[in-house]
């Protein structure tokens, strides 16, 4: 089973590195980019377990390590 862990900051909290890539983006002239976000993805390999255990364990690694979850929200897709 695979998934992809898809996580970003939280709406409000900083992100520099997001408005640096938007910056640089309007100056090699890419019109029109109001904002930019930028985040990780994760993409996990799992042996064959249960759709329902799977995403039981996903949502763990995220809360422990994968995502800071006072600044940073995680969504996860099964793939």
């Amino acid at each position: 089973m695979k998934a992809r862990v898809f996580v970003t900051l939280k709406t409000g909290v900083l992100d520099p590195q997001g408005a640096a890539i938007g910056t640089a983006l309007g100056g090699m002239g890419f019109d029109g980019v109001e904002s930019v976000r930028q985040g990780k993805v994760f993409e996990i390999d799992m042996a064959d377990v249960d759709r329902v255990a799977a995403e039981k364990q996903l949502d763990a690694m995220c809360k422990r390590l994968l995502a800071n979850t006072v600044i940073e929200d995680y969504s996860v897709e099964m793939v």
